[in-house]
Order: structure tokens, then sequence, then C-alpha cells
């Protein structure tokens, strides 16, 4: 019998070692005293950084604990589908990582202290990234735990990629949905067997929460690869992000209502409504990003103070019972308690108050589903209309090679959807 169950249990092992092995990667989100990470190449965009090889990186973030503690960084490669390639580091990098971030400040004249950490690479340790494809950068602490990772790509430019944002050709979604036609030329080279060596991914809003990856070319006109799908290269338009302006958090600026002093400032935003049976007005954004800025400070790295910020939802019957969350890249598009809003039944609004540094964010509100999925239009609707950005990566494994490349990054804006 014992020797039985010592058979089972090495069954079960050795089945699990794959799943172990080959499973998708997931970014690990900070804990609370980590805040303001700011990930970008060489691009004023703190979103998701998609780098041309050979181009910089920087990540920056907060420590709000005021223990100057030291932090460590390692990166890792990996394939199309977020399972970890074979390539040793040697292959994919040059020089070293595993290296203390040695590049901090403190907070200057505020009254939350942090220490700010800045991180770039290439610097004299890692002196860059070789290959294309995907990356997972991972932030450590003196004990070598976890405290939080971000994804980003490299791409090269072995490929141009066309990309067209068209309105739904299903009648029943015509008014909600945006599609995206892609072609692919490549230059000065081949794709051989491109129905199973390349491979398509579509971003929308720089959030790879909602990324549809995967796809296919539907069929080919001499040497490009065209793809016109329906449903599947479709996201729902969504509607425009609302957003504030804290700059000078002595005064109300945009979207405040009023602002009071206790531990730190509070700044109390206007009340939003649900848009989602209303008409679509454009309203100017830059797509769920935040930038970092403060009237007063010549360094808002280190000058920008934080502030709780005070997001109020009118609620109605719609979504009234349901789990209810603020949503934007000021998290990294992060669902958790820290972004749910309790329901004020006095008042009949949804209150949430979350601490964030000084600037410019966009954010919307979006519900929570019992099975974990998010429904971004119940609150704010999807309009055809609304001003979405969208990135194209292509990813090609040539007949024996061992890693994805990413041979192209096309950019389309639904600013100029058509028929």
């Amino acid at each position: 019998m014992k020797k039985m169950t010592l058979k089972s249990v090495l069954l079960y092992c050795f089945c699990l070692i794959p799943t172990l092995i080959f499973s998708q990667v997931e970014e690990v989100n900070p804990p609370d005293y980590i805040k303001t990470i700011n990930f970008r190449g060489n691009t004023p965009e703190t979103q998701l950084p998609i780098l041309r090889l050979g181009e910089y990186l920087v990540l920056e973030f907060d420590a709000l604990n005021g223990n100057e503690d030291d932090y460590y960084y390692k990166i890792e490669h990996f394939d199309f589908d977020w399972t970890p390639s074979v390539l040793v580091r040697s292959e994919f990098m040059e020089g070293f990582d595993n290296q203390r971030i040695r590049d901090y400040e403190n907070s200057y004249n505020t009254y939350q202290i942090y220490s700010h950490y800045r991180l770039t690479i290439p610097n004299g340790q890692t002196r860059g990234l070789k290959v294309s494809g995907n990356y997972l950068i991972s932030i450590y602490d003196n004990s070598g735990d976890l405290v939080f990772s971000r994804k980003f790509m490299i791409y090269e430019d072995k490929a141009s990629v066309g990309v067209h944002i068209k309105r739904s050709r299903d009648v029943q979604f015509i008014e909600e949905k945006q599609r995206v036609d892609i072609v692919i030329t490549p230059n000065n080279m081949q794709f051989n067997n491109p129905k199973q060596t390349v491979k398509a991914v579509i971003i929308q809003n720089n959030n790879l929460h909602t990324l549809i990856s995967n796809l296919k070319p539907q069929y080919t006109i001499g040497n490009q690869l065209i793809y016109k799908y329906d449903t599947e290269t479709s996201f729902w338009g969504g509607n425009e992000y609302f957003f504030f302006e804290n700059k000078d958090v002595r005064a109300a600026n945009t979207g405040i209502q009023f602002i009071d002093l206790k531990e730190l400032y509070h700044n109390y935003l206007y009340a939003n409504i649900s848009r989602a049976n209303r008409p679509y007005t454009y309203n100017p954004d830059i797509n769920g990003n935040y930038v970092i800025l403060n009237i007063d400070a010549d360094d808002p790295s280190i000058e920008a103070d934080y502030v709780w910020m005070h997001f109020s939802l009118v609620a109605n019957d719609s979504f009234k019972n349901k789990a209810v969350h603020v949503y934007g890249n000021f998290n990294n598009y992060a669902i958790d308690e820290s972004t749910r809003m309790e329901y004020n039944e006095s008042q009949n609004r949804f209150e949430k108050a979350i601490l964030l540094k000084q600037g410019f964010y966009n954010y919307k509100y979006v519900v929570v589903n019992g099975d974990g999925s998010i429904d971004e239009g119940l609150i704010d609707g999807n309009y055809y209309q609304t001003e979405n950005n969208y990135k194209v990566l292509v990813y090609y494994r040539d007949l024996g090679a061992r890693y994805d490349q990413i041979i192209g990054l096309g950019e389309g804006n639904s600013v100029n959807i058509s028929n």
C-alpha cells in the first residue's frame, strides 16, 4: 500500500513538472508601500514599453516605507505566449543582472516621505539586451523576496505593419465595437510557412489584460500577409476616460471639487455619473495613462507629494449590487481591494480613496463579474467613435529557430475609423 502511494505521488509530481515549467508568466503587483511605477522607453509614455532593439529602458518607482531599502533587478526572456524561452542569459543579455539599483533619492519638501528609485538599461552592469522578443523585469528586496514585476517587449524592423481601424461588420455590434485590419509586409526577408511561423498580437491602449493574441494570417497576396477578420480582431470601443489634475495640491484643479489637509492632503473629485445610456461625447484623454506633475517643483519625481484622491460615482440599478472598481494605468490596470469602491447608501454613491502622486490622471469605472471578467461598458458604455490606440506586434520563429523574434510593430488610432 505504501509503495503504491509513493508511486502515485511520484507520478503526480512528474506530470506537474511541465505545468510548472511551461506555464505563462503573469505580472506581480507591488505591495502597498510601492507606488507610482513609471515604466517607459525613450518616449514620455509611462505605459507598456515596446522598444526598438538597442533603445534604452527606464523603470522608476517610489517606496513609501522610509527605510531606504536596497532593491535588485532580474531580467528574463520569454516566447510569444509568455512561456520561458530556452535562451540562457548570455544569449539575450550583454553583461549581468541581479544587480542593486544604485540610483535613488529621498523626497524633498513633501508631507509623505518616500524614496524614489530609478533604473536605466543599458547601464554599467547590464550593457544591453541582444535579441528581440518578450521580456520580464522583476524587482527583489534585500531578502530575495519578489516585490513586483513588469513585462516589456523589444522589436526589430524586419517587417512593415499596416494597421487600419474599422467598424464591426456584425450589425449587432456596429455601434459598439472596433475591429483591426492588419497587413504585414516583410523587409528583405521571406516568410517560411507563415501560417505556422508568424503570429500577431493586438494591444488596445497599452493594456495587456485585454490583448488579442496568436492571430494567424487569413490569406496572402504576394509576399503580404492579410488579416481582415471580424470577431477575431474586434474590441469593445469603451468610452473616453475621466480625468483630473492636481499639480497644485493647495488649490482646486481640473475635476477637483474641494481640498482638505489632514495628515496628508485630501482631494475630493466631483461625482461622476454613468454614461452607458447617454450619447457619445468626444472628450480628449491620454488613453488611461498618467503624468507626474507639480507646479512648484523643479524635479517632480522627488518633489511631487502624495494625495488621497476621493473618487465618487453616482449609483444606479444596473450596477448598484455589483463589484465596482476604479480602473487605469496608475496601478497597471490591476483589480484588487485597493481599487474596489464601497457603496454609500445614504448618498447613493460608490466611493473610494486612493493614494496617488500629484499629476494628471486618466481613470474610468469598471464592473468585475463573479467569474473575474471585467466589464468596461456596463457603467461607461461602448461606442465605436471612442478614440483608442492600437499596437500590433508581429512574432516570427523561422524553421529551426530557438526563440520568437518580434519583427515588426504597427500602430493605429480609431480617430480615423472607417466602415
